[in-house]
């Protein structure tokens, strides 16, 4: 049965398995940003928090994107199970500074998928993809400007959390 529905996809195996790595890795962002909004919240963070849910459903929009391109292309999209995430964090600046690393592991991984589209000649996922390029840099560039901002403001003075929380929600 998998041999005939492989024949009526055009994606090879491989591809439709780093798809699926994919989609997993989009979606565990999600929940971490999730998770992140808790704590911002449960912690005073009201503006970062809200910054955080808006991140989190980003995520989840970059998650089914994968999701759906896969069955739309024949494959098999596989619904990831949802590991368990960090709860709790040291800092504000902690958050940001995961935000980050996360971030940029979410580009290696599109790169990875670049990189495999073109050892298997796959233009149509590797142009699909290439979304994904011009979003991480922007995904980047944003967690960066967050830390930046830890920098700039001295969270340990009396108003520099909640300047950090006011200026860290205008970041778009």
């Amino acid at each position: 049965m998998k041999d005939l529905l492989r024949v009526n996809s055009s994606l090879k195996e491989g591809i439709e398995k780093i798809l699926n790595l994919q989609a997993k890795i989009e979606s565990d962002a999600s929940n971490k940003y999730l998770a992140m909004a808790a704590w911002l919240d449960r912690n005073g963070f009201e503006n970062t928090a809200d910054y955080m849910y808006k991140q989190a459903e980003e995520e989840r929009e970059h998650f089914l994107k994968v999701f759906k391109y896969i069955t739309d292309m024949g494959g098999i999209a596989i619904t990831p199970s949802i590991p368990e995430v960090q709860q709790e964090f040291a800092s504000f600046k902690e958050i940001f500074e995961i935000a980050l690393e996360n971030e940029i592991a979410v580009t290696e991984a599109v790169n990875k998928v670049i990189a495999k589209c073109r050892a298997e000649n796959d233009y149509a996922t590797e142009e699909f993809m290439m979304w994904y390029v011009v979003e991480q840099r922007e995904e980047e560039k944003n967690a960066r400007r967050a830390l930046e901002l830890f920098d700039l403001i001295n969270e340990n003075e009396a108003t520099g959390k909640f300047e950090l929380d006011v200026q860290i929600s205008k970041i778009s």
